[in-house]
């Protein structure tokens, strides 16, 4: 059953020269315990889309739907009062670049105890044991340490833990990763995809992951969408994305995987789309 519904949603910003359409018409849906992988290049709208669900676009953005429900809630509908009750405690999202996310004039022990005490109402000798607990639950080395540490004096993987501590600290239902792993090198890449998945069957969260690496999708998904220019262009289970692409724009992206170069350059969108595809 799903617990993330979205119907035709368009997300469209005012700007100087007229209004520019980020998202146009998307349709996304996401079941209690599913890892859904939303995947396209830079501009596709990926993140537009959950940052209207989450409610943090600015006021240039104009959000229009047929419906966007969690759990039966009409997001729509909710005053910034109720949609604050879900957001930071059943919904919650993991942001890019994990250094720019977290407060430079601030301990991250201190960030993430403000996040239990104002989302769970722990005081703040319990919202301190509770940071613990989470830091070591997360894979931060000395724990105990890392809570007076500045966000400057960790490295980037740690950082991304600490964003994952606070992203879980209240068990949330729905878990929206926007490239977690981008600003990573490899080897950390895999042990936060690692940790992702790990928590995400702890806790039965169904686990949206925001991404332009098919290599991610390929590891952690159970069903995919894919979008270009604001526009779903494809959606299928994984295996059958990977094995048989409908989408021209599909297929550019897997065959613009190094590993599946066979010529003197990788192919590119235009090559595809010069199929015919609308």
């Amino acid at each position: 059953m799903a617990i993330l519904k979205i119907r035709n949603l368009t997300v469209r910003f005012a700007t100087s020269t007229g209004s520019f359409t980020a998202v146009d018409g998307i349709d996304t849906e996401v079941d209690r315990g599913e890892v859904l992988a939303i995947v396209g290049e830079s501009g596709s709208g990926k993140s537009v889309s959950m940052l209207a669900v989450m409610g943090l676009l600015p006021d240039t953005a104009t959000i229009t739907a047929d419906e966007m429900s969690y759990d039966g809630h009409d997001l729509l509908k909710m005053t910034k009062a109720e949609r604050r009750q879900l957001i930071g405690r059943e919904i919650t999202m993991i942001f890019q670049e994990p250094i720019a996310s977290l407060n430079p004039s601030f301990t991250v022990g201190f960030q993430i105890e403000e996040v239990l005490r104002l989302n769970l109402g722990l005081s703040r000798r319990d919202a301190r044991a509770r940071a613990l607990e989470l830091f070591k639950q997360v894979g931060i080395p000395s724990p105990e340490e890392k809570l007076g540490a500045y966000p400057h004096q960790m490295s980037g993987g740690q950082c991304q833990r600490v964003m994952i501590a606070m992203a879980i600290a209240s068990k949330p239902r729905l878990l929206i990763a926007d490239e977690p792993t981008t600003a990573l090198d490899v080897t950390i890449q895999k042990q936060i995809l690692d940790l992702l998945m790990s928590l995400q069957e702890e806790y039965g969260m169904a686990l949206i992951m925001i991404t332009h690496d098919m290599g991610v999708v390929a590891e952690t998904a159970d069903r995919v969408v894919v979008q270009y220019k604001g526009r779903k262009m494809e959606e299928a289970d994984v295996l059958s994305l990977f094995e048989a692409p409908q989408h021209p724009y599909t297929r550019a992206l897997l065959a613009a995987l190094p590993e599946n170069a066979t010529g003197d350059r990788l192919p590119t969108v235009s090559d595809f789309f010069a199929e015919g595809a609308q």
